[in-house]
């Protein structure tokens, strides 16, 4: 993270921009941008800052009593307001998913109503009151309803803060109340300068298979293997002799659906490239091997195979056999080139 009050370095101009208008500030915010590019981070980052007693250009100042409160997670002028599963994940359970039943993966309407409370007290220290709500997309229809109404007769001194990567799934006459602001990609310098701060090696190939996002290319490098998945490289020597695809689906039935049908998009849109001779944007390190099966493949069937793939991105965290799904991936995938898929043996 950046030292200027914990926003990323590609996100500070923005950031002090935006925070240089709080005199006339709207009373709600959604944060929105790709996945991978902070904006979770900036909108914390934007919290703190709002809260800050001595900010500085703008930003906070991390020293202040504000700040440290907002560092400890314990600021009075702050809530949070994210699912039970997320908020277990960042280690502080909210008491009512606690126990062993299944954690919410929803806002829920209990926890918008939660605030009315808080509302009627006076700030903590005479300033801003911060509710930062993430994900936005994990607001059901009865609480997006409920945050509805409350923004339509906003608390005096009181800012919301909704973070979104999706905010075409939120209600748009939620959306309508909100003031957006679209967080920009970093360049590619950018990335590369920060990733090689974090101490990845091989930054540049990571940051293409992650798509030009830095906290996606970070987070694999950190989980260990190679920026290309093994199942794709063992892939793309498959489809080049036309082998069975009894293997292919043994190697992804072991990963996770959404992963392994993320990189197969990411591939098939290389092979899209490399049909119309434009350069690879996620594996340049396989360029060889993907321009061969681009001249080979069938272009209506890469078609279909990339549609598929689309469809069942939709349902790859609710499919109930994945190795069906993987069985009939192998087969969908392998048939898009001009050689025959033999069947196993």
């Amino acid at each position: 993270m950046s030292s200027a009050a914990g926003f990323f370095p590609w996100q500070v101009p923005l950031a002090q921009r935006w925070l240089g208008q709080r005199d006339r500030f709207a009373h709600a915010w959604l944060i929105q941008g790709a996945p991978g590019i902070g904006q979770l981070e900036f909108a914390q980052a934007g919290a703190a800052s709002l809260l800050c007693e001595t900010p500085e250009n703008g930003l906070a100042c991390g020293r202040c009593q504000a700040c440290r409160w907002v560092a400890a997670g314990n600021h009075p002028d702050l809530r949070r307001l994210r699912p039970d599963a997320v908020a277990a994940q960042e280690g502080e359970a909210e008491e009512e998913g606690s126990g062993k039943k299944q954690l919410s993966k929803e806002i829920r309407v209990e926890q918008i109503r939660g605030l009315m409370p808080w509302f009627n007290m006076a700030s903590h220290r005479g300033g801003w009151r911060v509710a930062l709500l993430y994900p936005a997309e994990a607001l059901n229809v009865i609480s997006a309803n409920a945050l509805l109404k409350i923004l339509e007769e906003p608390p005096g001194r009181t800012v919301f803060l909704l973070v979104a990567q999706a905010p075409d799934r939120l209600l748009p006459t939620l959306v309508s109340r909100c003031r957006r602001l679209p967080l920009p990609v970093p360049t590619h310098d950018e990335a590369l300068g920060w990733l090689s701060q974090q101490g990845v090696h091989d930054a540049s190939t990571w940051l293409a298979a992650a798509g030009g996002a830095p906290l996606l290319a970070l987070q694999a490098a950190q989980a260990g293997g190679g920026p290309v998945p093994q199942w794709l490289e063992g892939f793309l020597d498959l489809a080049q002799c036309g082998g069975a695809p009894a293997g292919l689906a043994d190697a992804l039935v072991a990963q996770d659906a959404a992963a392994w049908i993320d990189a197969a998009q990411r591939l098939w849109t290389d092979l899209s490239l490399a049909a119309h001779g434009l350069p690879l944007r996620y594996y340049p390190a396989q360029a060889s091997a993907i321009e061969i099966l681009a001249r080979s493949s069938d272009p209506v069937r890469l078609a279909q195979t990339a549609r598929w793939l689309q469809d069942q991105q939709r349902l790859a965290q609710h499919t109930l056999n994945p190795k069906f799904l993987a069985d009939h991936a192998a087969r969908m995938l392998l048939s898009s080139f001009g050689k025959p898929v033999r069947a196993a043996s």
